[in-house]
């Protein structure tokens, strides 16, 4: 009796955070939708971490664990996994990749279509496109134009405006491209977290992904091709995804890391504005929890808890704005909502994010002066501001929209069949992620 064959599966390999990992399960949905099967592969930290927590979003998407070695009593910082990615998983995925590429008979897996490997993950796409020689797809689950900012380092280097190290030279605003709409400012590149000697390792992290990533043929997005282009009122078309945060009407926000001081200066200005508030507040800053509920009287104006469902917080009508760092998956999510946004970036590409948020699509404030007085006045604005509602409702009609779901699947069909036959096809990819 002949056996029915399998589906091809896609082998996906998401940077061990769960901001990556959060849009990568959404990117396998849509694989699952096409008749694939998803395998999302990931350290043995993460996978004891979210594998429980994701509910629904994973159903039909199997799950893969590597060996990372890093030891739980020294902690999982950006460099103790970054030598982890680099020395100790690259075998354990080529063993995985080889197995089920491989497989035949009774325990035949269908075989392996191809790789997604998220950039920040750049040691994968060795692995699979040259150990495995399997098609590999390179995956950005962040705003175009933060990767547009990562392939301008050749041109910054070359322009003076920044160290064979990464260092900026000189500080303050510059364009980066010419038909880019913000000027920032070099003291906002993504690398530029924590001391110099940090920053420097960090750039040498991006020159590595950027080298590694020349070799793709296909990059899909989280994103649009035309996110600082095609503007509507200053608004423009992205990709959809969720993650985390928020602030409301009833308020929400997710403010860590912030400094005693800061956590402080939010209940004070939360506390004038007489706003109705939910705070989640991570279990890391149980001490805080009295300055943000200081007397009886506030503790009835809003609630602090140490995690809150947050898509199903800020889809409720009664939210009526959301405090943000800025990342991607949590911009996204506000957009989704309809939620002005309240900005406080803190690093990496959450000052790009912001930056468009306050400056391009004009649909949100950023808090400059973190007293009491600022976080008040930033609040006040948000909540009030009818005209950058209306902003807003454009925005996300724009997302959320027929037209704009229907490229995304025109995308996705046309990045599959381009697999199939191997046939170079032009860089990048919005793909839906929902």
């Amino acid at each position: 009796m002949k056996m029915e064959k399998k589906a091809k599966i896609v082998v996906m390999v998401p940077y061990p955070a769960q901001g990556h990992v959060t849009p990568m399960l959404k990117l396998a949905t849509s694989f699952l939708d096409f008749g694939f099967r998803p395998v999302l592969v990931v350290p043995e930290f993460i996978q004891r971490r979210m594998r429980d927590k994701v509910g629904s979003a994973g159903e039909g998407i199997r799950w893969l664990w590597l060996q990372d070695g890093l030891d739980e009593r020294k902690g999982r910082d950006f460099f103790a996994i970054e030598e982890a990615m680099e020395n100790r998983m690259p075998v354990h995925l080529e063993r995985l990749i080889r197995k089920m590429t491989e497989s035949d008979g009774e325990d035949d897996e269908g075989g392996v279509a191809f790789v997604v490997v998220d950039l920040l993950a750049s040691w994968a796409i060795d692995v699979a496109q040259n150990r495995c020689r399997v098609p590999t797809a390179g995956f950005w689950p962040a705003m175009l134009s933060t990767y547009s900012l990562i392939t301008a380092i050749p041109d910054l280097l070359k322009r003076g405006l920044i160290s064979q190290s990464g260092i900026p030279k000189h500080e303050g605003a510059v364009l980066f491209e010419e038909d880019h709409p913000l000027i920032l400012r070099t003291e906002d590149l993504p690398w530029l977290i924590g001391t110099t000697s940090a920053s420097k390792s960090r750039f040498k992290f991006w020159a590595r992904i950027l080298s590694r990533s020349r070799s793709l043929q296909w990059l899909l997005v989280n994103s649009s091709q035309d996110d600082h282009i095609e503007r509507l009122n200053s608004t423009a078309i992205m990709g959809r995804q969720s993650m985390k945060l928020g602030l409301s009407r009833r308020m929400r926000s997710w403010v860590s890391p912030v400094t005693e001081a800061e956590v402080r200066n939010i209940a004070s200005a939360l506390e004038e504005s007489r706003v109705p508030y939910i705070w989640a507040l991570g279990p890391r800053w149980p001490r805080c929890r009295p300055i943000v509920l200081p007397t009886e009287r506030v503790s009835r104006q809003g609630r602090v808890v140490a995690w809150a469902p947050q898509v199903e917080i800020l889809q409720h009508s009664a939210v009526g704005c959301f405090l943000t760092h800025c990342g991607w998956n949590s911009t996204l999510e506000g957009i989704q909502s309809r939620k002005c946004l309240l900005c406080y970036p803190i690093a990496g590409d959450q000052f790009l994010n912001c930056a468009y948020i306050v400056r391009v699509w004009k649909i949100g404030v950023r808090i400059e002066d973190f007293s009491v007085g600022g976080v008040r006045d930033g609040i006040k604005r948000v909540m009030e501001d009818g005209e950058m509602k209306k902003r807003m409702l454009v925005l996300n009609e724009m997302i959320m929209g027929e037209q704009a779901r229907s490229k995304r699947m025109d995308n996705m069909r046309s990045f599959i069949e381009g697999v199939e036959v191997s046939a170079p096809l032009k860089l990048p990819f919005e793909v839906s992620c929902s």
